[in-house]
């Protein structure tokens, strides 16, 4: 059966590590591995980093640059020759590939965010191979994805993959860096990110070039899992792994996906948008939306936090603070504080117009919990 595979490489495994240069071997087996999904029937997106790196190669710089302006520039430098390099390797296969540049604002903005899926939707029928990264050379600080392990997750939600690999320097994820400490053991199967966050230890990233590490894979890990997405932590260095995997091999740390209980437009909300600030809530609205499946009413608020505008997305809170959903909101922050704890019919009294009875209707609602 056809599959949507989502497969990110990062900079340590696209380079030959502390020198930066491309490990060209690795790159065309991983191109082969992925030309063999493609012509069997998969639908594949490669989410690619290593523009910084190899920029910084090709200019000649001993360290990764440090300042925004900086980097873009290097970024522009380096994405021209890393597209070129997979190109030139894809086209020995016949195999079409196609590059797409995205920044944190494309996911937020809803016409954008769909606009993104319809070009992914048209790739695949077309039997391409669509090559993703940030766009670094205009993406803003307060807009940037952070690291491609995030992209990638975020990427795997939209186009409804079934399979998301994470391949970096490690052959799986372990409770503690096997580089460092000798007795780390290795994990094979995560159920409970909750569970897991109470026993491993984690680092930070593992190359000079690289913006990542385990923190940002366990997290690609939740956005993916909790998008229905099966995640796999595998050895980068070693592409025929994918194939293994995929022919039900135990190889690399596999996540457990959760139930695809959210549609597209929830997924949207609950993991592609940036909460602008907070309700808090009343133990009444709590138990209405998380039990009841209700919409956020004025009279369950308690406490607003942060500045935002109508149909910014927020989190909902309980009364310790916890976030128990996220959601767009009707009204903006201060129309919200001048009407929090009162009932609907006088919310029209209270502001001087007729609005939505509800701050935040159930359509528009994501329970996180």
């Amino acid at each position: 059966m056809a599959q949507t595979l989502v497969v990110k490489i990062g900079t340590s495994s696209l380079t030959g590590g502390k020198e930066g240069n491309l490990a060209l071997a690795t790159i065309a087996q991983l191109v082969e591995v992925l030309c063999h999904c493609q012509r069997r029937g998969d639908r594949v997106v490669l989410v690619s980093s290593g523009a910084v790196g190899v920029g910084a190669v090709r200019l000649g710089l001993s360290e990764r640059p440090q300042q925004l302006a900086q980097k873009q520039a290097v970024a522009a430098v380096g994405q021209g020759h890393l597209m070129r390099m997979y190109d030139d390797l894809f086209s020995v296969l016949h195999q079409p590939i196609a590059q797409i540049l995205v920044t944190r604002q494309n996911f937020v903005d809803r016409q954008s965010y769909l606009n993104i899926y319809n070009t992914f939707q048209a790739l695949f029928e077309l039997g391409v191979i669509p090559i993703v990264n940030e766009n670094d050379t205009v993406a803003v600080d307060e807009l940037k994805f952070g690291d491609n392990d995030t992209l990638s997750a975020l990427v795997a939600s939209l186009v409804e993959a079934d399979w998301l690999f994470l391949l970096t320097d490690v052959d799986r994820l372990y409770s503690a860096d096997p580089r460092i400490d000798k007795t780390a053991v290795p994990i094979e199967r995560v159920v409970s990110l909750a569970e897991l966050a109470q026993t491993i230890q984690i680092g930070a990233a593992g190359s000079p070039w690289g913006t990542g590490g385990m923190t940002t894979k366990i997290r690609a890990a939740e956005i993916a899992t909790e998008a229905g997405v099966r995640t796999v932590i595998t050895d980068g260095r070693s592409p025929t792994n994918l194939l293994k995997i995929l022919a039900g091999e135990p190889i690399g740390t596999h996540f457990e996906p959760r139930p695809k209980t959210l549609n597209a437009r929830k997924r949207w909300i609950a993991r592609a948008l940036i909460p602008k600030g907070e309700l808090w809530l009343d133990d009444g609205a709590v138990k209405a939306i998380t039990i009841g499946g209700k919409s956020l009413l004025a009279a369950g608020i308690t406490r607003v936090e942060g500045e935002f505008q109508a149909q910014d997305a927020v989190k909902l809170c309980d009364p310790t603070g916890t976030e128990i959903a996220r959601g767009l909101v009707n009204y903006s922050s201060e129309e919200i504080r001048r009407v929090q704890g009162q009932q609907s019919t006088e919310l029209a009294n209270i502001l001087g117009y007729a609005g939505a009875d509800t701050i935040v209707h159930r359509d528009n609602l994501v329970v996180t919990l």
